[in-house]
């Protein structure tokens, strides 16, 4: 029975409390100042430079992607679609980032 109550707890825990929320816009920086800030209701693709060159941020479907960068190793790119809030996706070479902003966003260890 105690077993029971303890596995019941733990899922409404990850239910509940772990969830992060839908993101509402995505903000788009540059050398750590923010050059635009894109609403994730409206598809569209902004081009922000960098010092390696230009970075395509893409917003379709309610989510938020770097598409193209000039950074040797992609990861930026590899990253994905971001759609929850506080999903990020940095291009350090480039010194281009993006991040899913909306209520609750994830936190981890860092923001602490």
């Amino acid at each position: 029975m105690m077993l029971f109550a303890v596995v019941l707890a733990v899922g409404w825990l990850c239910a509940n409390l772990w969830q992060r929320g839908a993101g509402k816009s995505v903000i788009v920086r540059s050398k750590g100042i923010v050059v635009s800030e894109l609403s994730l209701q409206r598809n569209r693709s902004v081009t922000i430079a960098g010092p390696l060159g230009k970075t395509t941020v893409e917003v379709n479907g309610q989510r938020a992607r770097i598409a193209r960068d000039p950074s040797p190793k992609q990861y930026c790119v590899r990253q994905g679609w971001l759609k929850a809030a506080g999903d990020v996706a940095l291009c350090l070479p480039n010194q281009v980032s993006i991040e899913i902003a909306g209520a609750n966003p994830y936190v981890d260890s860092i923001n602490y």
